[in-house]
């Protein structure tokens, strides 16, 4: 009797350690404060308002994205009572962007709003300092192609101008999700960033001509993320800039 209680004990065992990995293997271990990795920025897995604002310190410079205005609306949804206050800090309870980011976490339960916001801060200051120094390949690892394009002929236009712009980010102060929704299976987030930039433009002699290399310019941009809800890549791509007010 001994023998087979010890063997029926050893086989629960084994079947609860197999159960505990097939969970781990499928839902993944989660602390909470895992720093996301380079090539992840969002830690885990928004379509255009205007258009792209250069980093040269002024907002006049805006390229212009074809069929903007065009866009369908985010689709509204109604959050379950139990979720009313999973978005704390981030988007007060029934507001339409509370409801936005329901509609998005509905449709990919992996979705956590802080962890986005602190991805966009990242996305933010290292797609400003690409365009500042030229780098097309971290341009296009973050940009949606009609983006990267954009951006891509702003840099050309520089280059035949001869231009270099410099910039050093002193601080990002804010970053507020302004609206957040789904069209068909795409999520959309729009954030609000405001922070303190030093950026210069110089001519091909070397000249000055835009901005200042001490002076802190206090930035307030408007920029679109999207992400569609059943794709295998976790990031983000960044849709749309502008300039805010």
């Amino acid at each position: 009797m001994h023998s087979l209680d010890s063997l029926t004990t050893i086989v629960f065992a084994l079947v609860a350690i197999i159960v505990i990995w097939k969970l781990r293997s499928v839902l993944g271990e989660r602390t909470g404060s895992e720093k996301p990795p380079s090539s992840n920025l969002f830690g885990r897995p928004a379509p255009p308002r205007d258009g792209v604002r250069p980093a040269n310190g002024n907002g006049n410079n805006v390229v212009r994205l074809p069929g903007a205005a065009d866009a369908p609306p985010p689709r509204p949804f109604t959050a379950p009572p139990a979720a009313v206050d999973r978005w704390s800090g981030i988007a007060a309870p029934g507001s339409d962007v509370a409801q936005g980011l329901d509609a998005i976490a509905t449709a990919d339960p992996n979705f956590s709003a802080r962890p986005f916001v602190e991805g966009a801060k990242i996305a933010y200051e290292a797609i400003v300092t690409a365009f500042a120094a030229g780098e097309r390949k971290t341009l296009q690892n973050l940009l949606a192609k009609e983006v990267y394009d954009s951006f891509a002929a702003a840099l050309d236009e520089r280059a035949r101008r001869g231009e270099i712009v410099t910039n050093t980010f002193v601080s990002i102060d804010e970053a507020t999700i302004e609206e957040a929704g789904l069209v068909r299976r795409t999520a959309r987030i729009m954030v609000r960033f405001t922070s303190k930039l030093i950026t210069a433009t110089h001519d091909a002699t070397g000249k000055l001509v835009d901005g200042s290399t001490d002076q802190v310019v206090d930035m307030n941009d408007v920029w679109s993320f999207a992400r569609e809800t059943n794709a295998k890549d976790p990031n983000w791509k960044l849709v749309a800039t502008e300039s805010g007010h």
